[in-house]
Order: C-alpha cells, then structure tokens, then sequence
C-alpha cells in the first residue's frame, strides 16, 4: 500500500483484495471478506474484495441435506412480496457475505456492501494475472483440506433451477 498526501492529509491507497473461491468452505469465506469490508468502511477506505469462482465454493454437509435446506431457503420467494433468495452461486455467495454485514442500520455496513463483487469463473482482467492495486487475499486460516461431505455451489444451483451454461462444469 502506498501512502499519499494530498492538501497536507495523509490517506492510504484503496487496495483490492482478490480470493479464489476454489474448495473453500463458503461460510468462512464469507467471514473473512466481510469482515475486511467492514474494517475498511469504519476506517473511511474504500477496499474492495473480489471474490472469483463461486461457483467452486463448498458448503459442507451430506448432499440431501444441503439441497433441502436450500430448496426451503427458496420456496420462501414470493415473486412481489420476497424475501428474494437467488438462485445463481455467485449471488447467493453475495447473499451469504451480506448476512455478516450490519447493511440495514449502519452506513458503513450499506458501504462495505458496495465495494463487494462476487464473479463466477474468473474475469479476463484477472485471467493474466494481479493488475496494479490488486492483491490477493490471505485465507490461510481458513485453508483446509477437503471434508468428507460437502457440496459445491454450482450443484445447488443447478439444483434450485438455475442456467448452468454460465459455468462450465458442474
């Protein structure tokens, strides 16, 4: 990070945090970008994470339990009133990193909110590698083998009746 003064006020450069979703538990992942969402907005910075591959993502469990927890979380959507739960894994991957964030009573959390981008697969600008102000984001803590059951978030989707051509293997 770089640090400039402008009009004798010294301010960190905004850095941008980019985590690969790829066998990752989605919940620890989530935790791990909201919570540097929501440091960055009570510091009055404006980080950004980006998070590729959600589709890649694992949620554990046995697979009819995930599918039916899912499934209920779903049939909850009613197409005027909500709640609105998606169907696509990169907006439910949004969805679950929203949860984490106080979005609804503080600026900071509407803030952290904004600067959040989840993609699936990776986006050409990052296909090459990290462009400038781009870093990618430390989950050795969270890093772990692969459980014994779990399920990615591409198959839920599909599951739920999502459109699979978006990502190419399921």
């Amino acid at each position: 990070m770089k640090i400039q003064a402008e009009r004798g006020l010294l301010f960190l450069d905004d850095t941008t945090y980019v985590f690969d979703a790829d066998g990752l538990v989605m919940g620890r992942l989530a935790s791990i970008a909201a919570e540097l969402l929501i440091k960055s907005a009570r510091a009055d910075r404006d980080d950004k994470v980006i998070i590729v591959n959600a589709e890649k993502a694992i949620i554990t469990g046995s697979k009819d339990s995930v599918f039916a927890k899912y499934h209920s979380k779903y049939k909850l959507n009613h197409a005027r009133k909500g709640p609105y739960f998606p169907r696509m894994p990169d907006m439910i991957m949004k969805r679950s990193v929203r949860g984490m964030l106080p979005y609804q009573s503080k600026t900071s959390g509407r803030r952290a909110l904004k600067n959040l981008r989840v993609e699936i697969g990776t986006p050409s600008f990052l296909a090459d590698g990290m462009p400038e102000g781009h870093e990618e984001g430390d989950v050795s803590a969270i890093k772990r083998g692969l459980p014994d059951r779990f399920v990615r978030l591409g198959e839920v989707s599909a599951n739920l009746g999502a459109p699979t051509h978006r990502w190419g293997d399921n």
